[in-house]
């Protein structure tokens, strides 16, 4: 009797298992990508798969991360605005994180569709955007041309690229090409150990005297940047550099809030915040003292007490 038992307590196990899966590929998408309450996948058109992240109930923020990150830079952004009772959404960007490691359309058109689709698929509505460095392009692109209907009520640029970051003719407080140029050449050479020189030394300002630096952090930057694809990364360079979004900044008409560190190492504030705020309907801009590119993280405390403020304005 007992072996009898045994056996039906063992089928109920399985039988339980075999539930449990079957409940699994249930909640599989229809492109086969498996989600899980609070994160998943879209496929858009051209077959790339975008990661993102959904948290909580509210109205949306949607968070757009700097090259060559992922939506996990936000962490201290995503977990205070979920506690103040927003709903938080970061995705990786294509070719970034967990998002698909694609070798084409690694430009600011395509990543603005993409968001687009993403956009679509969560039917964000009154949504506020947030973007820093390469991210704060994509949100100036995106809401320029994919931000009307309703879709987004404000919008943020944090340490950003726009208008352009490349020295041109019309652009001579640009950075010169060389630049960019050693950045692609760091990349192709040692990834890894480009992507530890950056957040150990300008990005963070972990590089000026008297900084506290922080090991986590920086090994947090490196862990993000390792899971994106090098060919993305590569081409993404071009993306943040040479991008003119002159013509996007005019065309917002939501309010715009532009947000900047004045000892940004990465993006110089004088090429950037303050030329995007004329051109801008409806821009407001905040200089920081002494702050660097990756102030968001390393000052969340002030950057969100300001973000906050702005969205409740």
């Amino acid at each position: 009797m007992k072996q009898s038992n045994d056996q039906a307590s063992r089928r109920g196990v399985m039988n339980a298992g075999l539930g449990l899966a079957a409940a699994a590929a249930a909640a599989s998408t229809s492109s086969g990508t498996k989600t899980t309450p609070g994160s998943g996948t879209i496929t858009v058109k051209d077959g790339t798969q975008i990661f993102y992240k959904d948290w909580g109930k509210g109205q949306p923020i949607v968070f757009h991360h700097g090259w060559p990150l992922s939506g996990d830079d936000w962490d201290a952004q995503m977990l205070f605005f979920l506690s103040q009772g927003y709903r938080v959404i970061a995705h990786d960007r294509r070719g970034h994180g967990r998002s698909s490691q694609t070798d084409s359309g690694n430009e600011m058109d395509t990543y603005a569709a993409d968001v687009a689709a993403l956009a679509a698929h969560l039917d964000l509505k009154d949504a506020i955007h947030v973007g820093h460095s390469t991210g704060g392009g994509e949100v100036a692109r995106y809401v320029a041309r994919h931000g009307g209907n309703g879709r987004v009520a404000r919008a943020v640029l944090i340490g950003a690229v726009p208008p352009l970051m490349l020295k041109t003719p019309a652009n001579p407080g640009g950075l010169p090409i060389e630049v960019f140029d050693g950045f692609r050449a760091a990349l192709a050479a040692n990834r890894a150990q480009f992507f530890h020189d950056v957040p150990a030394g300008p990005f963070y300002g972990f590089n000026r005297p008297g900084a506290t630096v922080s090991e986590g952090v920086i090994d947090n930057w490196w862990r993000q940047g390792m899971m994106g694809g090098a060919k993305a990364h590569y081409d993404c360079i071009k993306a943040f550099s040479e991008t003119d979004f002159t013509e996007d900044l005019k065309k917002i008409d939501v309010p715009v809030l532009v947000m900047h560190g004045d000892d940004d190492q990465i993006v110089p504030i004088a090429d950037s915040a303050p030329l995007s705020v004329k051109l801008l309907k409806r821009g407001e801009l905040k200089v920081y003292n002494g702050l660097p590119h990756g102030m968001a993280t390393t000052h969340a405390e002030v950057i969100n007490k300001d973000l906050l403020a702005f969205f409740k304005a």
